[in-house]
């Protein structure tokens, strides 16, 4: 029987719950032999000391669920196609080294900021080429409101570019408090499974659906308290699913909608930094990313995370107003 692009993103997302579900209690003691805690930042909210010694790197699970579920479901259909994989493994991989670094040395920096940089740069490039040339991608973008797509020519390496280092660093500021992260990303990875249902491909829905399925097995283990952090390795392997969600799809100008809640975080740090030179020693906020800002304001972390899953979901439902 051939299966619709629904009825295989469904399974696909099944299939990488189960995974990430049964898998992550057995992967927890593991880390924790191996002495992979997280270090906890100094300067960060001082309630946050107390989690520190928990199992990071528990993007590797989420990470392995979606693989399952791609290579089980892409074989029953016949179809492969390796871009979106790849492009949630590459960075996962640079999450990883900065993973590595954190607990072999004990403390809470990883990579350089430009050695991190200088990866997600290389990745982008060939991202936004890749998908440039691809003649199942190409240069259109589908444009809210106006319910067609614009052919950006040579101007859409730029801005894909531009896309994929942004989506990714804003997810990897975003994971900060148990849970927010990933019930974020499950939430914007809606809007790009319903947008994956518009195209011809049914291995489009298997990748997203795989996502969607993994963040949800997750949360049982990282909603507050968390038994374990997906750390960078997930961050930001999250940041480029969710980027390369948008490419396949032709939905990058929405990642501006539905993934608002990530430019919101980005930007907090921006203004932040920013405030705090010209200023020459005050902030804006208390803290940023703005969730911390929040948290010495007075929330407790279930709150925060709990209503900015709602503000997603609120983003998520402009989307598709957008989306027509």
């Amino acid at each position: 029987m051939e299966m619709t692009s629904l009825q295989t993103g469904l399974i696909s997302l099944l299939v990488s719950f189960l995974v990430v579900y049964f898998v992550t209690p057995r992967f927890i003691p593991m880390l924790k032999r191996l002495k992979f805690g997280q270090a906890i930042r100094e300067e960060g909210p001082q309630s946050h000391l107390e989690k520190s010694g928990t199992p990071t790197m528990g993007g590797l699970v989420i990470q392995l669920g979606v693989l399952v579920a791609f290579i089980v479901l892409s074989a029953l259909i016949g179809n492969w196609d390796f871009f979106p994989i790849l492009v949630m493994l590459y960075f996962g991989v640079v999450g990883f080294i900065d993973d590595y670094i954190k607990v072999a040395k004990k403390h809470n920096l990883g990579l350089r900021a430009w050695q991190k940089m200088v990866l997600q740069c290389i990745g982008a490039l060939v991202i936004a080429l890749y998908a440039y040339y691809s003649p199942a991608i190409g240069s259109e973008l589908v444009v809210p409101l106006i319910n067609r797509t614009v052919d950006f020519g040579i101007w859409y390496v730029p801005f894909t570019f531009f896309a994929v280092v942004a989506i990714v660093n804003a997810v990897n500021l975003t994971d900060g408090l148990d849970g927010l992260a990933s019930g974020v990303t499950l939430i914007v990875a809606i809007f790009f499974f319903v947008g994956s249902l518009m195209l011809p491909q049914a291995n489009t829905s298997i990748f997203i659906g795989a996502i969607i399925g993994g963040c949800l097995g997750f949360l049982r283990h990282n909603s507050n308290p968390a038994d374990i952090f997906m750390g960078d390795t997930g961050s930001m392997a999250l940041g480029g699913a969710i980027v390369v969600m948008a490419i396949i799809t032709q939905l990058q100008i929405f990642l501006l909608i539905a993934g608002a809640l990530f430019v919101i975080e980005a930007l907090s740090v921006v203004i932040q930094v920013g405030y705090f030179k010209s200023t020459k020693g005050k902030r804006f906020f208390k803290m940023a990313p703005i969730h911390h800002h929040f948290e010495l304001s007075g929330w407790s972390e279930t709150r925060v995370v709990t209503v900015f899953w709602v503000a997603t979901a609120i983003f998520v439902t402009i989307a598709f107003i957008c989306l027509g």
